[in-house]
């Protein structure tokens, strides 16, 4: 099971064949090998069985200086 805020990356195929790679961050773990999460974008096209990839992370962004100030 992932920890709380470990970002998860889910992947497959949309039934057109176009490719789906959504990014999420665990919220709750509800147990019975189960989790709530928060999907960084639009989850149109999920499906059960699709793969799901911990990256044993928290959500990062990359930064440069326009953005630091």
């Amino acid at each position: 099971m992932p920890n709380i805020y470990n970002a998860l990356v889910v992947k497959g195929r949309d039934t057109v064949g176009q490719p789906i790679n959504v990014t999420c961050e665990v919220q709750q773990l509800l147990g019975n090998n189960r989790i709530k999460d928060m999907a960084m974008i639009a989850t149109n096209g999920l499906t059960r069985g699709m793969d799901v990839i911990g990256t044993g992370a928290p959500l990062s962004v990359p930064v440069g200086g326009a953005t630091l100030g």
